[in-house]
């Protein structure tokens, strides 16, 4: 009987929060890793009587942020996720998880310190972003290539794979009749690594070059850009019947800057009198009697978080409706 495999549990967090009108995704270095990843650290059965809380305490020692709500994603556990030569050391189990937190300039120098750094969330995932409307990057690299890799005549038997890489394809992309879901995010990242077209398949060796000549977003170490498409995912399924949005927010905001929040993590554009029809309707927010004054125009009313909805239904959200066109 051969010897049990050493197994370490490691926890990821994909921790988000909004600078202007950008979702930043915080990342760390690694000095014997040129890629960049998500925080990470162990997990200690004997120092913490939950995942969770020594998550906590992993990010905020090291970089000193406070993180507000926090939820496990997945449990990551694919042999290969942490590659090591001669694929011999342990194998890591990471359990995913989503927090989100609020930019806090006091805590600048000390996250700068730890070597910890906001970036922009669709750095990762270029193809995620059409609040300026439908990214080009679609129709002229992803989707040709994609196509091409689903009609591989090596993949061609009768019901064989390129049939339900086909299926897969148009529900991922929005093809045909099919409307573009949003949520859909970790579906197309596993579509584009399958099909040889991402850095981390050839840092995986999975394929021995990129299939395509066009970088598709900045790499990240290990499988923590899958992680982060995950944690989008849910991230944008959750604003729909969560106020989780508003831990992104300051105390006292404007309803341009919540749609601006709510836009960058859908990825879409709303318009705005719907928007605002739709947050009234939901009864998310009230106002709290002060303006702001805004450059070149008249002062605009600061709203919060009307905490009484907690109470008032059971899946207070935004429950944005289904994207025009794909």
């Amino acid at each position: 009987m051969s010897a049990a495999a050493e197994i370490e549990i490691g926890l990821n967090a994909a921790i988000v929060a909004m600078a202007g009108r950008s979702p930043r995704l915080l990342v760390v270095g690694e000095h014997h890793n040129a890629l960049e990843g998500l925080p990470f650290g162990p997990f200690d059965p004997t120092r913490h009587r939950t995942m969770e809380m020594s998550l906590r305490h992993t990010v905020e020692a090291q970089t000193a942020l406070d993180l507000g709500y926090i939820e496990q994603l997945y449990t990551f556990g694919d042999r290969g996720r942490h590659k090591m030569p001669g694929d011999r050391g342990p194998h890591v189990v990471s359990v995913g998880y989503l927090a989100l937190t609020r930019m806090e300039t006091e805590r600048a120098a000390r996250l700068e310190a730890s070597g910890a750094k906001w970036r922009d969330w669709y750095g990762y995932l270029p193809w995620e972003d059409w609040r300026q409307g439908r990214p080009v990057v679609l129709d002229q690299v992803i989707l040709p290539a994609l196509q091409h890799w689903a009609e591989d005549p090596v993949h061609a038997t009768a019901g064989g794979p390129s049939i339900a890489r086909r299926a897969r394809l148009k529900l991922a992309f929005g093809l045909d009749d099919f409307p573009f879901d949003e949520e859909r995010v970790l579906e197309r990242y596993e579509l584009l690594y399958e099909a040889g077209m991402l850095d981390e398949t050839v840092l995986d060796g999975r394929v021995a070059d990129r299939r395509i000549a066009s970088a598709l977003g900045i790499p990240m170490r290990h499988d923590h850009r899958r992680i982060a498409a995950t944690a989008l995912a849910r991230l944008r399924g959750k604003i729909k019947y969560r106020p989780v949005v508003f831990e992104l927010m300051p105390p006292e905001f404007t309803l341009t800057d919540l749609q601006a929040t709510v836009e960058a993590i859908s990825g879409r554009h709303l318009h705005k009198q719907n928007f605002r029809r739709l947050v009234e309707g939901a009864e998310l927010v009230e106002p709290t009697g002060s303006t702001q004054s805004a450059t070149g125009g008249r002062p605009a009313a600061l709203f919060r978080f009307r905490r009484q909805i907690l109470e008032e239904r059971p899946a207070p959200g935004l429950k944005l409706g289904g994207r025009a066109g794909g």
